[in-house]
């Protein structure tokens, strides 16, 4: 689980260890939704049933079908002890009575949950052990290991390792949730919950792959947000970080309209769209488009939009930084000319194209303008 890179992985491994540590020919993870009143299969592992699948789209069941999880794990809990693990068997408390101490045998607890019993008895297991997973002092899932019919019953021992390997489950689970959290922050922008630089800078390079070898389309879309500074200065940086959110939402809104686009904030007033797939035509369509929402916000004045798509005669486009030069040539050539139409790399005269150009220029810039091309 230490080495899991999802949520996916990290139940798929867990799977895989409680049903071997158990001696179980079958194992899943579970994962409470709470919102939705369901239990939700992540993963199952080992010897499939007719139906089951090692990576459910849509394996769920409904709580009030499972009442341990929500109203006898809780009890059990709430004098402060420890949630345990229990036995089901297909026959159930009448064909196999439920013991519920050491002495008796066969760990019982879950009462003869009869949606247990009937699974069970449908997929050819004749015994299971269930452990809740506890996160953050609060039912998460469950972990559940079956044997064939006909296999020893899991015991009262079977049961108390079963806890265990749940709590060792609830630990690799949480290791992975604040993995998750982390990568998210380093590839997101704080304040408008976009992808960053970074985010856009890894996207594009394997965008350009894709470009290398299937010749798929790539075009960048960057912006800049005309008047912030004059907000900040004249109404205060709270009022220019909400026209900064509000133009992100829009933003997202235009790039929603190409299917896998990436909507970035590429650091201060500079935005960007990267999209991987659609013609050039449609990403200026959509460019169009973001010009005219943007100039309509009752903050800011409107934005500057320059696209450089490989789908234009723009010349070999080996390089993400080669890409970010056009499109950002092509958005500063808007700026200056205060369009309000977006500006597009090649289409003006190829590469003799003044974008194209101005691209192409040794860059003398210094300062921020500088450090735009910069990767």
């Amino acid at each position: 689980m230490a080495a899991a890179h999802t949520p996916r992985e990290s139940a798929h491994a867990a799977a895989l260890g409680v049903r071997q540590a158990l001696g179980g020919s079958f194992a899943a993870i579970s994962k409470w939704e709470r919102e939705l009143g369901k239990l939700r299969v992540l993963v199952n592992t080992g010897e499939l049933a007719e139906g089951e699948e090692e990576f459910p789209d849509d394996e769920s069941y409904p709580v009030h079908e499972f009442p341990e999880i929500v109203g006898f794990l809780h009890e059990q809990w709430a004098g402060g002890g420890e949630p345990s693990a229990w036995v089901e068997t297909a026959e159930g408390p009448h064909g196999r009575p439920a013991p519920r101490t050491a002495e008796e045998g066969p760990a019982g607890g879950g009462g003869g949950n009869r949606q247990r019993m009937a699974a069970l008895r449908r997929r050819g297991r004749g015994c299971c052990v269930v452990a809740p997973i506890v996160l953050h002092g609060r039912a998460w899932g469950e972990l559940y290991v079956a044997r064939r019919t006909g296999e020893p019953v899991f015991g009262r021992a079977d049961a108390d390792f079963a806890s265990v390997l749940a709590a060792v489950t609830a630990a690799g689970i949480a290791q992975t949730e604040r993995l998750a959290e982390a990568r998210r922050l380093a590839f997101t922008d704080a304040l408008t919950g976009l992808a960053n630089r970074r985010a856009v800078d890894m996207r594009l390079d394997e965008a350009l792959e894709l470009h290398r070898r299937d010749e798929v389309v790539v075009s960048l879309v960057v912006c800049d947000l005309n008047g912030l500074k004059r907000v900040n200065d004249s109404r205060g940086h709270a009022v220019g970080d909400r026209l900064l959110e509000r133009f992100g939402s829009v933003l997202s809104l235009c790039g929603a309209m190409l299917p896998g686009t990436l909507v970035a904030r590429l650091g201060g007033d500079e935005f960007c769209l990267l999209a991987v797939g659609p013609p050039a035509d449609e990403v200026v369509k959509v460019a169009g488009e973001l010009c005219d929402r943007a100039g309509e916000l009752d903050l800011g004045e409107g934005v500057a939009v320059g696209v450089a798509s490989t789908g234009d005669p723009i010349g070999p486009v080996r390089s993400a930084r080669r890409l970010f030069r056009l499109a950002d040539a092509a958005q500063y050539k808007a700026k200056a000319a205060r369009s309000g139409e977006p500006v597009i790399a090649g289409r003006h005269g190829g590469k003799d194209d003044p974008v194209v150009r101005l691209a192409d220029a040794p860059d003398r810039r210094s300062g921020p303008e500088r450090r735009r091309f910069r990767r």
